[in-house]
């Protein structure tokens, strides 16, 4: 297994954990709030679809899947187009509720899709490509990579922990 296969791998295993937080949840479990400071299913999953959307098709020289395939437009939010959840108030949070899994799901899909396409495109060599120098150290392409499935997975598991809240209830 190469580098590039490790991060197929780490991608693939945040999809399930995806898929897990969700299934068999409707619209009033996956939009619960524990509170009202709290992140639902619903925004921890459509924030995290949108991060990887964003850091992936930016390396890709993409555009995004939320808004090249109508995404945007399916669920229908108040945010901006270009809204990632990246510094949300609790109200921006309220702001993102869905009508089933299936719109969560379908849309990480669609991102996870194009996210392996695009890996099944590069070598290791390309890992070590600068791709954002607005840091110390520059951050190459691995980093991101590992830095976007890292910060998935806290969300996937976040998600997770608040469904088996919300079942508890």
């Amino acid at each position: 297994m190469d580098s590039v296969d490790v991060l197929i791998d780490g991608f693939g295993r945040v999809r399930e954990v995806v898929h897990d937080a969700v299934r068999g949840l409707g619209a009033a479990e996956l939009n619960h709030r524990v509170d009202s400071q709290a992140n639902s299913i619903a925004w921890l999953l459509w924030h995290l679809t949108r991060v990887q959307d964003d850091h992936v098709s930016e390396v890709a020289e993409r555009e995004q899947t939320w808004t090249a395939e109508g995404w945007h437009d399916r669920f229908g939010l108040s945010l901006a187009q270009d809204d990632t959840g990246f510094g949300h108030t609790s109200e921006d949070v309220a702001e993102v509720r869905v009508h089933s899994a299936k719109l969560l799901t379908g849309y990480y899909d669609a991102v996870h899709a194009h996210t392996v396409a695009y890996l099944d495109g590069i070598t290791a060599e390309d890992l070590d490509t600068v791709v954002d120098e607005t840091w110390t150290p520059p951050v190459t392409l691995g980093v991101r990579l590992v830095s976007v499935i890292a910060d998935d997975l806290q969300h996937a598991g976040q998600a997770a922990f608040v469904r088996g809240l919300v079942l508890r209830r």
